[in-house]
C-alpha cells in the first residue's frame, strides 16, 4: 500500500482561532519592497491563504499602481478571507487641505480597501486632529490602524554590551527628539477609545534588528494596550521567532510575503526554529 502523507493541520493543535481572527494575525507586506504580480498573489493565497489575514500596500504604493490592478488584487484577497490595508499615505493627501482626507477615505472605500493606516509621526497633526481622522475612517465604514514610532537615545539602552565590573565608554546622547513611551501609549489609548481597531508599532528603533531590540518598550506597549490591539513588524525570521517565544502564537505580526510559511511554523505548537518537529513523523499523517 502506497504511503500517503500530508501536513498536519495546525488547527488540530488549536493554537489560533479560525479566520477572521482578532489575534494571532499575520499581515503580509505587499508592493513597495517587492513587486507582487497577480499570479504571485494568487499562488500565495491558494497555497497559504489560510495563514494570511491581511495584505498591506506598503509605503503608499497603491498611489502608483493602476486602480484596475488594485481592485483585482483586493477582490482576490477578499475571496480568500484576507483584508487589505493602505500604507502610510494619508499624510500626503493632507497637503491638498483637510477636505482631501475625506475624499481619500471615500476613494479607499470605493477601491475596496478594508483598513486605512495613519502614520501618527508623519502626519504631524495635533492629537485631537488625529482622533478626528480616526473617527472619519470609522464613519466611512473602514477600519482604522494608527501607526506610532518610538524615538530614543541609543545611550538609554539598558545592559548594552556590559560585562560585570567592566567599564564601557558611554555613547553620546543625540539631540534628536525623544518620544516619551508613556505619552505615546496614552495617545494610542485615546485612538482606541476613538474607535481605532489596531495600533501598529513602527519597527524603526524598536524591533527592526534583533541585536538592538527594545524588549522593555515592547513589553510596556503590550502590557498597556493588550496583545489583541497591537501589531509589530518582524523584518526577519529571528525577530518573528523572538516574538512568538516571548508572547506566544497569538501575537499580531506584519511580515514579508516570503516569511508566511516560516511564521506559521513558528506559531504551531512545539515547533523549533528549524522546524524539526514539523518534519518529524509526528507531523505527518500516513
Amino acid at each position: 500500500m502506497a504511503a500517503y502523507y500530508r501536513w498536519k493541520s495546525f488547527e488540530e493543535n488549536e493554537d489560533r482561532p479560525e479566520k477572521p481572527r482578532r489575534y494571532g494575525v499575520t499581515e503580509m507586506r505587499g508592493p513597495h519592497y517587492s513587486v507582487l504580480s497577480q499570479n504571485l498573489l494568487q499562488e500565495i493565497f491558494e497555497s497559504m491563504g489560510q495563514f494570511v489575514d491581511g495584505l498591506k500596500f506598503s509605503g503608499g504604493s497603491n498611489s502608483l499602481i493602476p486602480k484596475s490592478f488594485i481592485k483585482q488584487a483586493i477582490e482576490m484577497a477578499h475571496e480568500h478571507g484576507v483584508y487589505v490595508s493602505t500604507g502610510d499615505w494619508a499624510e500626503h493627501m493632507l497637503r491638498s487641505g483637510p477636505s482631501a482626507f475625506k475624499d481619500y477615505v471615500e476613494e479607499c472605500k470605493q477601491l475596496g480597501f478594508d483598513t486605512i493606516e495613519l502614520n501618527a509621526n508623519s502626519l504631524e497633526v495635533p492629537e485631537e486632529t488625529l482622533l478626528r481622522y480616526v473617527r472619519l475612517i470609522k464613519n466611512g465604514g473602514l477600519r482604522a490602524k494608527p501607526m506610532f514610532a518610538v524615538k530614543f537615545n541609543k545611550s538609554d539602552i539598558p545592559g548594552r554590551n556590559r560585562a560585570f565590573g567592566s567599564y564601557v565608554v558611554p555613547e553620546p546622547r543625540s539631540s534628536e527628539f525623544v518620544e516619551d513611551i508613556d505619552l505615546l501609549i496614552r495617545k494610542a489609548e485615546r485612538c482606541l477609545e476613538a474607535g481605532a481597531d489596531t495600533i501598529m508599532i513602527d519597527a524603526d528603533d524598536v524591533c527592526k534588528y534583533p541585536d538592538s531590540l527594545r524588549a522593555d518598550i515592547i513589553a510596556k506597549v503590550i502590557g498597556r494596550l493588550g496583545i489583541e490591539k497591537t501589531m509589530f513588524e518582524a523584518s526577519d525570521g529571528k525577530l518573528a521567532e523572538w516574538f512568538i517565544k516571548r508572547y506566544g502564537p497569538n501575537v499580531n505580526l506584519y511580515v514579508d510575503h516570503s516569511q508566511i510559511m516560516d511564521l506559521e511554523c513558528l506559531r504551531g505548537r512545539h515547533l523549533g526554529k528549524d522546524h524539526q518537529s514539523v518534519l518529524s513523523s509526528s507531523y505527518f499523517l500516513f
